[in-house]
């Protein structure tokens, strides 16, 4: 298992005033709407979620990246769990054509209002159980997932991506390494039940047998 980062450039791209988001509107009540998944949280007011989740091709460097990094190649297998409006997949088809792509996510809006290109690739399903045979992808992808759950059906849904990935398995989550970023952590985020320093993140990675890379992201 390596520590490998493709993410942190664009998370620390976004301004964020952590004591407004706690502030200016109840944030109990900005959680219960957000954990919906549904307009609110992908393009609705900036207190409930992402504040307008566009494409921008912002991605297309990550995708670049993670291209590079395992090697892909058309007719390569990817799934991307807990996918989202379908950007990051959708600039790996462009970084790799013929790539075959599949997108899996709990959020009706998010499959309804994905880009349009890979939308047929996307299902709706759980990252705890799923829907596919031992070892069906050349790449496991989940960014910014498991954290959102509690730890015992975290490290089911550690397992699941282990079982189903063929070659490379990635996962990029949340942590802290100060009380600093800690408190800035809890005051920003609105979906997340896992609040893991990096130790205790790789504990929970041996304990889900979990053998891919992974990078943490920081509320600094």
């Amino acid at each position: 298992m390596s520590y490998i980062d493709f993410i942190s450039s664009l998370h620390t791209r976004t301004k964020r005033d952590y004591l407004a988001r706690v502030n200016e509107y109840p944030k109990a009540k900005a959680i219960e709407i957000a954990k919906k998944y549904d307009r609110n949280y992908w393009d609705g007011d900036r207190k409930f979620g992402y504040g307008g989740f566009k494409y921008d091709g912002r991605w297309r460097k990550v995708a670049d990246a993670i291209a590079a990094h395992y090697k892909l190649k058309a007719g390569d297998r990817v799934l991307d769990v807990g996918c989202g409006k379908a950007f990051l997949l959708y600039d790996l088809t462009q970084a790799v054509p013929g790539l075959e792509v599949c997108g899996l996510d709990s959020s009706d809006y998010a499959i309804q209002h994905s880009k349009e290109e890979v939308r047929p690739f996307l299902i709706k399903g759980d990252a705890r159980k799923l829907p596919f045979p031992d070892k069906s992808f050349d790449l496991v992808l989940s960014i910014n997932v498991i954290h959102n759950f509690y730890c015992y059906d975290m490290v089911t849904a550690l397992k699941e991506t282990e079982r189903v990935g063929k070659r490379g398995k990635y996962i990029t989550t949340e942590s802290y390494r100060n009380e600093e970023e800690k408190v800035n952590l809890m005051y920003w985020v609105l979906t997340g039940e896992c609040f893991f320093t990096p130790k205790e993140w790789e504990w929970f990675f041996g304990l889900a047998g979990y053998t891919g890379d992974h990078s943490l992201i920081y509320f600094e």
